[in-house]
């Protein structure tokens, strides 16, 4: 499914490398010799130690003082210093986050002094998370969490927001949650222990607005649960109360099929639904046209037609719609015509041509779109100089697109991001895209450009383009 340039496949494998990049802190202590004052108590614990007259470390010190704090609440100044611990050295975080626990002095506002740092928590340190008040949790990523460590959920009956992605071990652990009646937002993205038996413990959750199941391995038997209708093939399962706040539903990667749609019938607040790399085919989008709330759907690598299209041009709200599918031709995007209030449309991998850009003129709203079947010539760039309110504009992998296309697009002037990689476009066409001063972003990958007339260009007459390709 998809076409061989898409983008999908891959883009998770660089998810980890970020996340880590993320806490490469530079390992400056500035801010320790700033707001640690020097005290007897200081000095005094260079006596301790295995060697007589041990000189204590920095890290110790600090954990010392922070200890300290805590464990005198009147210090309200000194405490008020260590409101945010995201500067220090990750290790440095977790040895003070390590004290504090052992120590039982973790209160909620020290709790809060760690909210941008990447903690590593055991099951057994989980006993800390008992505060009444706590609206949000985020504990992305984290092995060690397991469904005994989760018994700890159950106190946060104020939770609104609670974010489990990438948690290896939750499994058995939702039943925990079936208690938190305010939660609003479950990530569980990637969680790939998820099946469909914890998907029970969710029904009750009435308040539920965003649920992110993608990458996990559920099946069209938990939308039972969610949606409350009884999957006929699969009779034990009855659910307990219907999610019928749902407004956020991601499936992505999920193991469901057209069968699995008639239970989303219910959810008519539904304003969100991903579908991607599904086995969703052409018999299902027809559950999904009584959805008349619903303003983003993604259909990308799915075993849609054009034939099944028709069956949610209906809805009038969309306004994001991905269709980077292979499958998809112009007789499909032709389909789509009443679809007018769309802003953002994708189209990467679906086989369009000239002849199917004749479609645009329906959609003079869009700001996004995605052009990319290798089968877009400057003839049907006609039809797109026209939508100006484009600020991001993908022609990619359009081989025969020539410097005509960058005239033609030089009207655009709201555009911010503009990718016409591997195509025909020329150093002699550049002087057209004088006029898009908003352009942040330029791709020319696999052109006949350079990157010194490029960045004559850029100094020139593009002084807001900050990401350029080649460089």
């Amino acid at each position: 499914m998809g076409s061989a340039c898409s983008r999908k496949r891959g883009q998770l494998g660089n998810e980890d490398v970020l996340y880590s990049a993320r806490f490469s802190k530079s390992g400056s202590f500035k801010w320790l010799l700033h707001t640690l004052p020097r005290s007897n108590s200081d000095v005094q614990r260079k006596a301790q130690g295995p060697g007589p007259g041990r000189c204590p470390s920095l890290v110790e010190l600090c954990v010392a003082k922070v200890r300290e704090v805590e464990l005198r609440p009147c210090l309200f100044e000194d405490m008020s210093r260590y409101s945010d611990f995201s500067l220090l050295p990750r290790d440095l975080s977790q040895q003070i986050f390590n004290e504090l626990v052992e120590s039982n002095c973790l209160t909620e506002a020290s709790l809060g002094a760690f909210r941008d740092c990447a903690l590593q928590v055991t099951t057994s340190e989980f006993a800390f998370i008992c505060f009444s008040n706590l609206t949000s949790l985020s504990i992305k990523k984290c092995a060690a969490v397991t469904a005994e460590g989760a018994k700890a959920f159950a106190n946060l009956v104020n939770l609104v927001n609670l974010d489990l992605e990438r948690c290896s071990k939750i499994h058995g652990g939702l039943v925990h949650l079936k208690g938190l009646k305010k939660l609003e937002t479950l990530n569980v993205r990637y969680c790939n222990c998820i099946t469909d038996s914890d998907m029970k413990y969710l029904s009750g959750l009435s308040k539920l607005g965003h649920l992110n199941l993608e990458g996990c391995a559920v099946t069209a038997a938990c939308l039972e649960v969610i949606s409350g209708y009884p999957v006929v093939y699969h009779t034990n399962w009855r659910c307990l109360a219907d999610l019928i706040n749902l407004e956020c539903l991601n499936l992505d990667s999920c193991k469901i099929g057209d069968e699995a749609l008639i239970h989303l019938k219910g959810l008519l607040q539904l304003k969100s639904l991903e579908l991607s790399d599904t086995e969703v085919g052409s018999n299902g989008l027809r559950h999904l046209s009584g959805l008349r709330n619903l303003q983003s759907i993604n259909l990308s690598f799915t075993l849609i037609t054009d034939t099944s299209l028709k069956k949610i041009s209906g809805l009038s709200s969309l306004k994001s719609l991905n269709l980077d599918n292979r499958q998809i031709t112009d007789n499909g995007l032709a389909a789509l015509a009443s679809l007018t209030g769309l802003t953002h449309l994708d189209l990467f991998g679906a086989r369009i041509t000239d002849a199917g850009t004749n479609c645009f003129r329906y959609f003079k709203n869009l700001q996004s779109l995605e052009v990319c079947s290798g089968f877009i010539t400057d003839g049907g760039v006609k039809n797109i100089k026209d939508l100006k309110a484009l600020t991001l504009l993908n022609l990619s992998q359009n081989g025969n697109l020539t410097d005509k296309t960058l005239e033609l697009i030089s009207g655009l002037t709201a555009l911010v991001s503009l990718n016409v990689s591997n195509s025909r476009v020329s150093n002699s066409g550049l002087h057209h895209l004088k006029l898009l001063q908003n352009l942040r972003s330029l791709a020319l990958e696999s052109c006949r450009v350079t990157a010194t007339e490029i960045k004559k260009l850029q100094l020139a007459d593009l002084p807001n383009l900050v990401s350029v390709r080649p460089e």
